[in-house]
């Protein structure tokens, strides 16, 4: 989130995903009732609460792929915070071994592919084009996340086709930019070898500056995609580019947006503290600690690597484990 078969997917924060949007004029997608106060829910941390609304949309309209999308970004989330780490000054996710809980991720996702294919089958329309591009996007995020090459590679090429097909029959589709500029970024990230690989795989090629322009479009003009995007490219324009300025002025608005969001506010620490910020740095972490999915597990994990991230910053080591307070 790089091997090439990363594409869309090594792990990303949002599309693969959906997140939340400011209020637009929703000419494109014909969303089902309820569904940006799902978004709200899940990128201002009530995680538990956005899944059950998720799933009383699954039962609502069974046909539509967008409940189980919501519920799989969703569990994502705890996906990605179980899975962080704090090294290099940056606190994101790993690869990591398939777990068993990765299936009930695993099918929510396909249920949302078989319904979009369904519609898709009955009639081709621009918005199911979308969802089961994010589907597809949704799984290879978590394939991406394993290790698992091919498999990662078939999802996320996939997804691109899905994805620009979607902005072919509506190009004023916007929220379909994320995961297409997500797939050029990446794919322009690659090392020598690995993109010699990618040219004997056949896997399309991509431009790390069509990717920021795809994801600037996402973030301006989508309906669904402008908060997942400012994740990801913020994320990309620091890990890769080490544009820590530009990163955290993408990057600030969602962290003020959502408060709340600990892994927002971790990123934004880190990017602080890359630019010898250290009091905004602290207040960030500490912004972090202090967010509360319900979950005890993340709650846990942000914790630790809080004191980590104060521990790296000011100079001192800490061991896996030991809790010292949040100062």
């Amino acid at each position: 989130m790089a091997l090439l078969i990363v594409v869309i997917a090594i792990p990303s924060g949002g599309l693969p995903g959906l997140s939340g949007a400011m209020p637009r004029d929703a000419a494109n997608l014909k969303l089902p009732e309820g569904s940006e106060a799902i978004v709200e829910h899940i990128y201002s941390w009530q995680i538990d609460r956005a899944i059950q609304e998720a799933r009383e949309m699954q039962r609502q309209f069974p046909e539509h792929p967008l409940g189980y999308l919501l519920e799989a970004e969703a569990e994502w989330w705890r996906i990605w915070c179980a899975a962080m780490e704090f090294r290099y000054g940056m606190n994101l996710p790993r690869h990591r071994p398939k777990k068993e809980s990765d299936q009930a991720y695993l099918d929510v996702v396909n249920k949302a592919a078989a319904v979009a294919a369904a519609s898709l089958k009955r009639q081709e329309t621009a918005e199911m084009q979308l969802y089961a591009g994010t589907a597809d996007a949704q799984m290879a995020r978590m394939y991406g996340l394993r290790s698992e090459a091919r498999n990662t590679a078939r999802a996320g090429v996939s997804a691109r086709a899905h994805l620009q097909r979607a902005l072919a029959l509506d190009p004023t589709l916007a929220d379909a930019c994320l995961g297409l500029g997500l797939y050029d970024y990446y794919i322009d990230t690659l090392s020598t070898a690995a993109r010699m690989l990618r040219f004997v795989m056949g896997i399309p090629g991509g431009s790390k500056t069509e990717g920021i322009r795809l994801m600037q479009r996402a973030i301006n003009e989508g309906e669904l995609t402008p908060a997942a995007a400012r994740f990801d490219l913020a994320i990309n324009l620091y890990k890769y580019d080490q544009r820590y300025e530009d990163a955290l002025a993408v990057i600030t608005p969602l962290a003020e947006r959502f408060p709340g969001n600990p892994i927002f506010q971790l990123a934004r620490g880190d990017l602080y503290a890359k630019l010898g910020r250290k009091q905004q740095a602290i207040e960030a972490y500490q912004a972090a600690a202090a967010g509360n999915s319900g979950d005890e597990q993340c709650r846990k994990k942000i914790e630790q690597l809080v004191r980590e991230s104060l521990a790296a910053m000011n100079g001192t080591a800490i061991s896996q484990g030991h809790s010292s307070g949040l100062r």
